[in-house]
């Protein structure tokens, strides 16, 4: 696409789908649905209180894919639908509130943080896609290691504690994650170009 004055528009993956409003609605509805689908994957250990899953995985793909609008929207169609009683948070979750409801809004700001990277071509090498995805996950767990401590599920948890089981046990989790993205994205971008 090109703007009145020539120059090319900066796009992300979902711009390739032909369509413009349909589109956009259907690819907004369907990352939230990723994201819930992905929030199924949950495994609750004692390592946390905070269940492994897919969450964080689905919510920096769906940005990064979306672009920063259409991230932002589908996450926050995604929180609202959860609150309003659809169980698609981990473990068949919904409502508001909850030791790890901080993350669910660090989703949405994730997605449109991501999705304005994406925006900018940082998901077209593998080195600008782990940053972009770092960045993510930063945003994710500074609202959600906040929350968590607020909210905390042992009256005596310092913020360390919060630290440590919001953040610390999910690192090797999330450098997976964070992996299998790096090499999505460029793979996927590669493919476009041919």
């Amino acid at each position: 696409m090109t703007s009145a004055t020539g120059s090319v528009r900066t796009r992300v993956l979902a711009d390739l789908v032909p369509g413009a409003r349909l589109r956009d609605a259907a690819m907004i509805v369907g990352g939230a649905a990723f994201t819930g689908l992905a929030a199924q994957v949950s495994i609750h250990t004692s390592l946390s209180p905070v269940p492994f899953t897919l969450q964080t995985f689905a919510v920096l793909v769906t940005g990064a894919a979306l672009g920063t609008l259409r991230g932002v929207l589908s996450l926050l169609l995604y929180m609202l639908a959860g609150m309003a009683g659809v169980p698609w948070y981990a473990a068949h979750g919904h409502g508001w509130g909850g030791t790890s409801f901080g993350y669910i809004i660090g989703f949405v700001i994730a997605a449109g943080v991501v999705g304005e990277l994406a925006r900018r071509k940082a998901d077209r090498h593998v080195l600008t896609t782990v940053g972009l995805m770092i960045l993510g996950n930063v945003v994710i767990y500074a609202v959600g290691v906040t929350w968590l401590y607020a909210h905390k599920p042992v009256p005596s948890w310092t913020f360390g504690d919060a630290v440590h089981y919001g953040l610390t046990v999910f690192l090797i989790s999330d450098a997976i994650k964070l992996a299998v993205a790096a090499v999505l994205f460029p793979a996927a971008w590669k493919l476009v170009r041919r």
